[in-house]
């Protein structure tokens, strides 16, 4: 059955995070220029002068969080943030998307065109200090995520509708060149962000769909999670016991929908995985 966590509304809610030390969600209006978060029934925000979109967590009271122009040190406590790397800075047509830590301790981070422009995106990975780009053409990219053994990364470019696989080195880094594990291009709905849980299925966001669909590690349809709104974003598990799906929405482009834009949470039959830690 699927809950209102927050009735917040989001122009574009995104990056939902779960703080395994905190036990709390923080989650983007990326429109909106906004980080919020909700410890028990008490919500926070944070608000910023330009896009934020993504996030993962360093230790108890320190966030890194990627904005349009730089990947930042977020202190939860105080609200203030130091710069650890400009991100396309000196390209404003761009701004941040998706984005996840990976087992090893790096923070994986797309881009995309402020309007989508084709191919202005590309895909980093900051791992202790450098930021590296490990993809570019990207127009706009999504469901950065990765199984539970560390040895694979999946994502994609939800322009082309593809989402991919690549393996991972001991580090972290790709070893071989990404290949399709599921097509989704002949779809009306766009793959949008996902997540991976501890039996390594996917858990996808369908942008138009209204729903988050379920894959097996072979590509598999298992089931999917209704959400009462069009625009479902992204997925995370979260929870006393990881067994809450939440999910964040949008209400860009939508009127008439009262759900749309709220960010819901859903009692599943699956275990989620911990979010990793970020080495900075």
């Amino acid at each position: 059955m699927v809950t209102l966590f927050s009735e917040t509304v989001c122009s574009l809610g995104e990056g939902p995070l779960w703080h395994p030390e905190r036990m709390q969600l923080f989650w983007f209006d990326i429109l909106g220029k906004r980080l919020l978060t909700r410890l028990d029934s008490v919500e926070q925000v944070w608000d910023f002068d330009e896009c934020v979109s993504a996030a993962g967590w360093v230790d108890r009271d320190r966030l890194i969080l990627a904005s349009a122009s730089a990947i930042w040190q977020f202190d939860i406590k105080t609200g203030k943030r130091e710069k650890l790397t400009a991100l396309e800075a000196d390209n404003p047509t761009t701004r941040s998307n998706d984005g996840r830590a990976d087992p090893q301790g790096g923070f994986w981070i797309g881009t995309m065109g402020m309007n989508a422009e084709p191919n202005a995106g590309a895909i980093y990975r900051y791992y202790r200090g450098e930021l590296c780009k490990l993809y570019s053409d990207i127009t706009i990219s999504n469901a950065i995520c990765f199984s539970p053994d560390g040895e694979t990364a999946y994502f994609t470019d939800t322009k082309l509708g593809r989402i991919m696989r690549v393996g991972l080195d001991n580090d972290g880094w790709p070893k071989a060149a990404p290949e399709s594990f599921l097509d989704l291009s002949g779809e009306d709905f766009g793959a949008d962000g996902a997540v991976v849980d501890m039996n390594g299925n996917l858990w996808n966001a369908q942008w138009g769909a209204s729903r988050v669909a379920c894959y097996a590690p072979d590509g598999q349809f298992l089931r999917a999670v209704d959400v009462p709104t069009p625009q479902a974003s992204c997925p995370a598990f979260g929870g006393p016991n990881l067994t809450t799906l939440f999910v964040t929405t949008a209400a860009d482009g939508i009127t008439g929908d009262a759900m749309a834009g709220k960010t819901f949470s859903v009692q599943s039959d699956t275990t989620g995985l911990p979010e990793h830690r970020v080495i900075l």
